[in-house]
């Protein structure tokens, strides 16, 4: 039986390529299905498909801006919002790993530098590293042969 993970569970969410996109889009600030599909790439089905289960559990909203016709812009929920900090360090990994070149994507901070995400533990504020972490707890861990 496989491990059960949330790393596996939030793949499930969100961990499919246009859905990744769209969150990117919107988290920029576009808000509009045609503006997403056209900064994205993906087709008009995937992308309404990809949206929907978005809205579905919940990382965005849709909202009319429009009655006649109906339109509708897409506004992210606080789960959504709470996936930036993840879309920036995948970028961040993106950058230095897979883009060749220079980013094509530059943030900077308010205090004026450029932005390099960085995960710190919320109680000492250290940068958390691989070999300074213990693991505590992990359901049906496989034991090792031998």
């Amino acid at each position: 039986m496989p491990r059960e993970c949330s790393i596996a569970n939030a793949l499930g969410v969100v961990g499919e390529r246009w859905s990744l996109l769209a969150m990117r889009e919107i988290l920029l600030g576009v808000r509009r299905f045609d503006q997403i599909a056209r900064n994205t790439g993906a087709s008009r089905d995937i992308l309404t498909a990809r949206l929907r289960k978005l809205e579905e559990v919940g990382l965005l909203r849709r909202e009319q801006y429009e009655q006649h016709p109906p339109r509708h812009e897409y506004v992210l929920t606080e789960a959504g919002q709470a996936l930036h900090s993840v879309l920036l360090t995948l970028m961040a990994w993106g950058d230095r790993y897979v883009t060749e070149g220079e980013p094509p994507t530059v943030w900077r901070h308010r205090c004026g530098e450029v932005l390099e995400p960085v995960t710190v533990c919320a109680s000492c504020r250290e940068p958390v590293r691989t070999e300074d972490m213990t693991l505590v707890r992990a359901d049906r861990m496989q034991e090792a042969a031998g």
